[in-house]
């Protein structure tokens, strides 16, 4: 056991695959002046009862990277730091039941082959080839995954300790820590055995993750948002049969997943591992009656085969030779959820320098790549792939105790759920409602959840099908297709109002404001009275994020971003405002309407005081219904509008009074598709750090000729100096039944030239449209390319990187 050094750069509590990964991912990074703590042996929580499966497959572009890697990092390993381990690439059966199944199956493989693996679309009868004891009768077909497979969870913890410990990191072994406290700009993390003092804490304790996250609450911290389900699987007695196929071709068995069912099944030596996500699951430590222990390693909990006795018996029925051996052992453990099931990997919200890499549902899969995603946070201060998927960040404050419960029993039950576009999970939802949210919902509107918040995503009609079970398509056809039609109609022909409550709004004042934000963003800055959108990159000039911009005095803004970014952009943009600059957020304290049409100045005009023929981005304020509001000249739908934002109280009299007035209430859907027609860009789809400013097309918000260096400065004119690699571009696309999903991959000539960022159909310009990036040969305008939706390659003409409506703003401007 190594002794508990006096300091360390980083110390990393906990001992799994995803702390040993961390560790070893450091290490490799130069960094060997850090210390990993485990408060008993390494693996004793989640790890060691662990599956082991290692599969790819993910509809997330992020997580199958994180994935892929691990795969790619695990093939090597055993060589690379000398320790011998057990890893089986058996490639894996996914198992599809229908139609809609198989067209994720498509997508999927198309990310997959991307990313350079070989996936493949099987046929029923090519599934028995590669799985002589399964019954198919019922299947559409299976995707096959050559690189899926199966890892000793205890050897790969093993082998990445011994890798790092090799580059001169330290395992101290049997210390708990328990406690942190602040030393300055440093930390000091307390254990039994003494203390260390850091630059850097990592919290990697797995289901404990959440007591260690409470250490963090003084210094900024908050609850970390996960809870505990229990997971079982089955270990069967061995079978002649296995043994005499694997012998016969010298390999084990595919892995096997029946998807729409719910399990997946494996060969365990000569016997098969099988492994149920129940619908009828089970949460733990959930309440007082049953707490959660000091110390749970290597414990496990009684075996509850009554819940998943239907699906047992489904398993036996598609491979008939389970039926025929007897259960040798049945593991039951507990492995940690958070709410959308991903795991938490990036800055803790609110903490500096402490990190998250925990509440791993997938450790084994996700851990070679987490470590990896982890130290580039830490080291290099951004990781390589855009991370949004797991940043901690992406919640904010509504995921409380029964939040997280709630959606982590939903995320267990529906494991291995398709994500339909137009469907909406209803667990945990009116966490955060608008103002005017009855009368919204009064109006038909049927409802998404949006960093908490509840929007209208269409308004129905009485009659309209609004049951789950409707939108279970990847289709655009449902119905919601003719409201998001009307919608977008009487916005393109009238006035529409969408209730938008959410937006993150930072007041930023102070001496010295506006020079701080001249060195922040890669722009400039508007006038007094004036609004503009401004970016931040970081310093790979790479996209961070995107603010509407609104100065009311010289040094006095309000920054606006997405409801989402809230606690992603508030934490950039407090951590960088000098001493004496002031950061006010009144997120919740305001709404906002967005009011749009050729006829908005005609709704608008009798209910304000308001100068409604001030120029397009001018800002103001005035009286709407007798009401104060804070009128910007501003539209995302790319037609006349304006932005109508007040405090709570007197939204209601307001929305009410442009209702009366004759303006249509219209949904996020509708919203979607009108600022894809126009090009505009969202944030952590077409604006991520996966592309630099230049790629995503927003050379003209750089101002190179301003003295401030701003972040990514430098990175940026090297490559005005030699050149983008891709470009952003819109694409007409002649699309079948549905509309180009984020990173759909694009093709010309047999090649992958690119990807999409979103699409939707236009209604405006009569066609589907997506927008997305390209290699830069291919952006000239007339290019033809081939879009991949869902397994089918639908032809797609590049229209440059404007609009498609209204591309000289004329509409905007009336």
């Amino acid at each position: 056991m190594a002794d508990l050094p006096k300091k360390a750069k980083v110390v990393i509590i906990g001992g799994g695959v995803v702390g040993a990964s961390s560790l070893y991912h450091l290490a490799k990074k130069g960094w060997t002046d850090c210390v990993l703590l485990e408060k008993n042996e390494l693996t004793a929580g989640s790890t060691w009862h662990a599956a082991g499966n290692v599969p790819t497959f993910s509809t997330s572009w992020s997580i199958m990277n994180m994935q892929r890697y691990s795969t790619e990092l695990y093939a090597r390993l055993g060589e690379e730091v000398d320790y011998p381990m057990n890893y089986h690439q058996t490639g894996s059966l996914r198992l599809a039941h229908s139609r809609e199944r198989m067209q994720e199956f498509e997508r999927a493989k198309g990310m997959g082959v991307y990313q350079g693996m070989g996936m493949e679309i099987l046929r029923p009868e090519e599934i028995k080839e590669r799985y002589p004891f399964i019954e198919t009768h019922d299947l559409e077909g299976a995707l096959f995954d050559p690189n899926d497979g199966d890892i000793d969870p205890a050897q790969v913890t093993q082998a990445l300790a011994k890798g790092a410990r090799d580059m001169g990191a330290r395992v101290v072994r049997f210390c708990p820590a328990t406690g942190v406290s602040r030393d300055g700009e440093g930390w000091i993390v307390h254990t039994e055995k003494g203390d260390v003092a850091c630059d850097y804490v990592v919290n990697a304790a797995g289901y404990y993750a959440q007591r260690v996250g409470e250490w963090f609450k003084p210094f900024g911290g908050r609850t970390v948002p996960m809870m505990v389900m229990s997971h079982q699987y089955l270990l069967s007695e061995e079978i002649p049969e296995i043994e005499a196929w694997s012998k016969r071709e010298g390999a084990k068995l595919p892995l096997l997943r029946d998807v729409d069912v719910s399990y997946y099944l494996r060969q365990e030596k000569h016997g098969f591992n099988l492994g149920p996500y129940e619908p009828n699951c089970r949460a733990h430590w959930v309440d007082e009656s049953d707490p959660m222990p000091e110390d749970f390693s290597f414990q496990l909990w009684q075996e509850d085969l009554d819940r998943i006795e239907e699906i047992v018996t489904d398993a036996m029925a598609r491979v008939p030779l389970l039926g025929e051996a007897g259960i040798s052992k049945v593991i039951n453990g507990p492995i940690p959820y958070a709410p959308d099931g991903l795991p938490l990997v990036g800055p803790m919200p609110g903490v500096e320098n402490a990190f998250e890499a925990c509440v791993f549902t997938f450790g084994i899969a996700q851990g070679g790549g987490a470590g990896k995603v982890l130290a580039e946070w830490v080291v290099d201060g951004a990781p390589e792939w855009d991370m949004w998927s797991c940043d901690p960040r992406r919640y904010t404050d509504y995921t409380d105790h029964d939040y997280c419960v709630e959606k982590g029993m939903e995320v267990y039950g529906h494991e291995y759920a398709m994500h339909f576009p137009h469907h909406e999970w209803p667990a945990g939802r009116d966490r955060k409602l608008s103002p005017v949210h009855d009368r919204v919902k009064e109006l038909g509107g049927v409802m998404g959840a949006y960093n908490g918040w509840e929007r209208a995503n269409w308004f129905a009609k009485p009659g309209d099908d609004t049951s789950e079970e409707a939108t279970q398509t990847w289709g655009r056809a449902g119905p919601w297709e003719p409201r998001i039609r009307e919608e977008c109609e009487a916005v393109r022909d009238a006035c529409g109002v969408l209730d938008l409550p959410g937006f993150t709004r930072l007041w930023v004042k102070g001496a010295g404001a506006d020079e701080w934000l001249r060195g922040f963003v890669t722009g400039g800055l508007p006038k007094v009275g004036r609004m503009n959108l401004v970016y931040v990159a970081d310093d790979r000039g790479r996209i961070v994020t995107e603010f509407s911009c609104i100065r009311l005095e010289e040094d006095s803004f309000v920054l606006i971003t997405a409801a989402t970014a809230q606690w992603h952009d508030g934490e950039l943009v407090r951590r960088s405002v000098p001493e004496g600059v002031e950061v006010r957020e009144t997120t919740r304290e305001r709404d906002a309407l967005l009011v749009a049409g050729p006829k908005s100045r005609e709704v608008l005009g009798p209910l304000t005081d308001a100068d409604l023929s001030l120029p397009w981005l001018s800002h103001q304020h005035c009286k709407v219904a007798g009401r104060d509001a804070f009128l910007i000249r501003v539209s995302f739908t790319g037609e006349l509008g304006w932005e109508v934002h007040a405090a709570n109280e007197d939204m209601p009299a307001i929305y009410d009074a442009i209702l009366d007035a004759g303006a249509k209430p219209f949904g996020m859907y509708a919203l979607n598709a009108l600022r894809i027609e126009k090009g505009y860009r969202a944030w952590k789809g077409d604006l991520s750090t996966d592309y630099t400013m230049l790629e995503g097309g927003l050379e003209r918000f750089v101002k190179f000729d301003k003295p401030q260096d701003f972040p990514g400065k430098p990175a940026l004119l090297a490559e005005k100096q030699r050149g983008r690699k891709k470009a952003f571009v819109a694409l007409k696309v002649d699309a079948g039944e549905a509309d180009a999903p984020y990173m759909s991959t694009l093709w010309h000539d047999g090649d992958i030239v690119g990807e999409t960022t979103s699409g939707a159909w236009g209604y405006r310009v009569g066609h589907s449209v997506a927008l997305g990036m390209v290699r830069a040969d291919l952006a000239e305008p007339g290019t033809e390319l081939e879009v991949e939706i869902y397994g089918e390659r639908c032809p797609a003409v590049v229209q440059g990187d404007g609009a498609m409506w209204d591309p000289e703003n004329e509409r905007l401007r009336a």
